[in-house]
């Protein structure tokens, strides 16, 4: 399970700009495509709602939710009350996708997580403490100990990000993905932690089942209008679905997953995306999340270079042993 260097990801997706550079032309139906006649996806894409993941349950998760969406929450003008992770509005992405859905989730109609399979492993981390556990930690954030970097969420050590996925899922910052196309190849660049997916559309086969990568092994083609990717070959050191940063599911050995996005119109990019895992879950489900069209442009998440809270959690904790042992 290998990562692209820097330099070879930045000269692929450089490479693929420009190709995607070229002269486009307009369907009949107002569709904007490339020169070779598929439909442009291409762009910065902002995928931020604050639409939850399920629909609401009760009365309690229906005020946390309406509470997620005041636009006086946290504000950035004032100190923040309480225990709120030191981030207000002046860090977060807090604006509505404008749909007035009550969940992400548009299949099962209960827009609920399906039932999970016996002994399936769900893990629960904590943000801010240690919490009992074992390893792999599949989850994003959080972490069961303080021994090493393994002890620690996957994406707290930057091996994946808090919302690249796959799937994409929406969290409070950093929701942007920038779209290269070529005639053969689709490129899916997340700013948080950037990383980069390069997906074939020559119609080769998945890689050997025994090669299991990260992010997993993405294949695309075209169904009509709408590009359609699918993922398989994940490692089990992740999970089969995130329902949050400090929450995972199953293992990602035995999960498939497929994409699709497509463009209703010039200013949106509709993502959808299917979980297929059935040693994890009874049934499959799908997500809808649409893509705002930015007019900004992607930062490097220098993750690594930046990384002082996992540094800094070992080496309080091998200060704080130090400080046991002299006593």
């Amino acid at each position: 399970m290998t990562r692209m260097c820097s330099g070879v990801v930045g000269f692929l997706v450089f490479s693929v700009a420009i190709s995607g550079l070229q002269a486009q032309s307009s369907s009949d139906s107002g569709l904007r495509r490339t020169s070779w006649g598929s439909p442009d996806l291409q762009g910065v894409w902002h995928f931020n709602t604050n639409v939850p993941l399920e629909s609401p349950r009760d009365a309690g998760e229906i005020a946390a939710a309406e509470r997620r969406s005041e636009p006086d929450w946290r504000l950035p003008d004032r100190p923040p009350e309480g225990d709120v992770g030191a981030y207000n509005t002046f860090w977060l992405d807090i604006a509505g996708d404008g749909t007035q859905r009550k969940a992400q989730i548009i299949d099962p109609p209960d827009g609920r997580i399906p039932a999970l399979r016996d002994g399936v492993d769900v893990q629960f981390g904590s943000l801010y403490a240690d919490h009992p556990g074992s390893r792999p930690v599949r989850y994003r954030s959080g972490g069961i100990g303080t021994d090493g970097p393994e002890d620690r969420g996957v994406a707290v050590r930057c091996i994946i990000g808090f919302n690249s996925g796959p799937p994409m899922l929406p969290i409070g910052y950093n929701n942007n993905m920038q779209l290269f196309q070529t005639s053969n190849y689709v490129v899916i660049l997340n700013e948080m932690v950037h990383d980069a997916r390069v997906v074939p559309l020559d119609g080769r086969s998945h890689l050997p089942v025994g090669i299991r990568q990260w992010m997993g092994d993405s294949r695309g083609h075209w169904d009509g209008d709408v590009l359609v990717i699918e993922t398989t070959n994940f490692t089990d050191k992740t999970a089969s679905f995130n329902p949050s940063i400090s929450r995972a599911i199953g293992t990602g050995e035995t999960l498939t997953l497929i994409e699709r996005f497509s463009r209703p119109n010039e200013e949106t990019l509709e993502y959808e995306y299917t979980i297929m895992d059935p040693t994890t879950f009874l049934d499959s489900f799908t997500t809808s999340i649409p893509m705002s069209l930015s007019d900004g442009q992607i930062f490097e998440y220098a993750c690594h270079e930046g990384n002082h809270g996992l540094e800094n959690i070992l080496r309080g904790a091998r200060a704080e042993e130090s400080v046991s042992q002299t006593r």
